[in-house]
């Protein structure tokens, strides 16, 4: 999957040590609906849903903390996701976290983090139509 140029000067300039497996959670979620995309934020590795038509955007996602060695994905309206995802953590009304030790856990999310994906993409393309 190729990311824009923006995205990979980022992953130049953090030579994050789990840098393969974030790469993984890009490939992952951006495959789950043709409307994912990646972006830098605030100097913030983010991705979620993008309309081709009007360029509006909903972020899912963004890797925080990432100057640790694990990898953290805050999903900021994580709470409205449709549906049970058992490894998002949280209970507030909005923000909910997903952590991942290594490229490992990753793998064995993978379905989880297509239906997060999936979810998000026909809950905001259905808001969009609003």
């Amino acid at each position: 999957m190729k990311l824009s140029a923006e995205v990979e000067a980022w992953f130049k300039a953090k030579q994050h040590p789990q840098e393969k497996a974030i790469r993984r959670v890009l490939v992952i979620s951006l495959g789950a609906d043709p409307q994912m995309r990646a972006w830098i934020q605030y100097g913030s590795l983010n991705f979620g849903y993008e309309n081709a038509e009007d360029r509006t955007r909903g972020m899912l996602a963004a890797f925080v903390q990432v100057a640790k060695k694990s990898i953290s994905l805050m999903f900021g309206n994580g709470a409205k996701i449709p549906g049970k995802f058992p490894h998002l953590e949280g209970s507030g009304p909005n923000a909910r976290l997903m952590r991942f030790k290594d490229i490992a856990e990753v793998e064995a999310r993978a379905g989880e983090l297509r239906r997060i994906a999936a979810a998000w993409c026909k809950l905001k393309s259905g808001a969009a139509a609003e």
